[in-house]
Formats: C-alpha cells, structure tokens, sequence
C-alpha cells in the first residue's frame, strides 16, 4: 500500500513537469527527495498508511526548515504543495 500511495504522489508531481511553474518545480523536486526518504523510513515499520506517509514527510520537512534549509516563502510554498500532493493521491 504503501509504495503504490507514494506512486501516486510521483505520478502527480511527474504529470506537473511540463505546465509547471519554476517554483512548483523545485517544490516537487524538493518534496520527492522527502517522500522517497519518508517511505524508505517507513518500510521498516508496521504503519504503512499514507497518514503515516504525510506525517513522516511533514516531519522531515519541518527538520529541513529547522535547519535552514528553506526560506519562509519556500516553507509556505513547499507546505502548500505537500498539502496538495496528498490530497490528490488520497483522493484517487
């Protein structure tokens, strides 16, 4: 279940590519490195659902913020689009 939710989740931010603006890409291109992470952590363990997925991504990106790793309007941008990413895949 797990693999095929975060295929989902790359599927959407594939089919972005062509109309997407640059700042959507980097978003996607951001949030794939913190999902295809966050699946890896959670294979490991017994909760493979994607509330567990969101919550794991969610995590890693509020250490990467902690870090530094992106300014306040990246932050928004990047939350937006995790935020929408799921909803997305959840919905299908």
């Amino acid at each position: 279940m797990i693999a095929e939710f975060e295929s989902r989740i790359l599927a959407l931010i594939d089919d972005m590519v062509e109309h997407a603006s640059d700042d959507e890409l980097f978003a996607s291109g951001y949030l794939r490195g913190h999902l295809t992470l966050a699946v890896a952590e959670l294979e490991a363990g017994d909760d493979h659902s994607p509330q567990a997925v969101y919550d794991k991504v969610n995590e890693g990106l509020e250490t990467a913020i902690s870090a530094g790793e992106l300014s306040p309007p990246d932050q928004a941008l990047v939350a937006k689009m995790w935020d929408t990413l799921f909803q997305k895949a959840k919905g299908e």
